[in-house]
């Protein structure tokens, strides 16, 4: 037998063993740094001990400020714009100047017509003495007359083109977007200003069907601006939606005056919020205490020093709170903090 050979087969198992007891040293040493979480050790949280409380309290909704007006301003003729005379956030009133269009032509078309009709008065004087005397025919009076009233009717059209050229706020309002500059070109249908009307705004909820019957049209709710929490308005629902959108839900609208210093800007965020006058009594419970899915809501009970997961139904919301009409009693004690690590079965202690 070849000795080296020998040699060499034991010298490579030695290798192969140690590197087998070294990597099992080094698991073990890693699973002894490694937190092993012990399951059967009680998880400390909060809880809280249900009771039947007074459901009669405010409920909210929040949605979002609009503009009751907002309309994009554009020329009714064409023509270079001579001037611009508001900017981005200039508050105007109806039938204020706004943009001044190039009207020179047409002016000089005015005194062309002014002269024809000046020339035309003086006919139709002239051949109505004439006419009288019978010294021309009655034709001639009346083709000066007709001519006269058609230089008239141009006359009127030109006025009426030259006053277009000075475009006019609609309504009164805000201007929020400036599209065009002097030296630009107008034309019909091109927007030049955007102005919107935020001194009465449109505000918009949306209200799950259950809970639609707690509004009434053309009653007054009190609204909270979620920028100014010290204000407080007054709106008058002036739609009730009669078709759900996307999320199942109806939208409610309100009619708001705006503060005197127009606070209250396009797109700002709000509540509304009233009293249920329906007396009633039912379980309410932190909206921090649910987990789950919001299909299937779900909370933690304890019994017996143990966290079970319980299925509940929530009838509404209330703020940060809900109300449950089915899943828990009066006297159930349910977890309210210290959810890590928490599941079905765990052993818990109340801190």
């Amino acid at each position: 037998m070849n000795w080296k050979k020998i040699i060499g087969i034991v010298a490579g198992i030695a290798i192969v063993a140690l590197i087998v007891l070294k990597l099992k040293s080094n698991k073990e040493i890693t699973q002894s740094k490694v937190y092993q979480y012990d399951k059967e050790q009680a998880i400390n949280v909060q809880a809280d001990t249900l009771q039947i409380e007074n459901v009669n309290a405010e409920y909210s909704y929040s949605g979002t400020f609009e503009p009751n007006k907002e309309s994009k301003i554009s020329a009714e003729i064409q023509g270079k714009i001579n001037d611009v005379l508001v900017d981005v956030g200039s508050v105007v009133n109806k039938g204020q100047s706004l943009v001044l269009l190039d009207n020179s032509l047409l002016k000089l078309q005015l005194q062309t017509i002014e002269v024809q009709i000046e020339g035309l008065e003086a006919d139709v004087n002239r051949y109505t003495i004439l006419a009288k005397a019978d010294a021309i025919q009655g034709v001639q009076l009346e083709k000066a007359v007709l001519g006269l009233k058609s230089a008239k009717v141009q006359k009127a059209t030109l006025l009426e083109q030259i006053n277009k050229t000075t475009i006019k706020a609609p309504f009164n309002g805000v201007v929020t977007a400036k599209l065009s500059e002097e030296g630009a070109f107008a034309a019909p249908g091109v927007p030049l200003l955007q102005i919107t009307d935020i001194a009465n705004l449109k505000f918009t909820v949306n209200v799950p069907e259950n809970e639609l019957s707690k509004f009434k049209l053309h009653q007054s709710y009190s609204l909270i601006v979620d920028a100014y929490s010290d204000i407080l308005l007054t709106g008058k629902s002036t739609m009730i939606g009669s078709k759900a959108n996307m999320g199942s839900s109806f939208p409610v609208q309100f009619s708001v005056n705006n503060t005197s210093d127009l606070k209250i800007k396009s797109g700002m965020f709000g509540k509304v919020n009233f009293k249920n006058d329906t007396q009633e009594n039912g379980i309410i419970i932190s909206s921090s205490a649910i987990v789950g899915s919001e299909n299937q809501p779900q909370v933690y009970l304890i019994k017996n020093g143990k966290a079970i997961l319980q299925n509940i139904t929530i009838l509404n919301k209330i703020r940060n709170k809900v109300v449950v009409s089915s899943g828990l009693k009066a006297g159930d004690v349910i977890v309210t903090n210290g959810f890590i690590n928490l599941f079905d079965g765990a052993n818990v202690t109340v801190k």
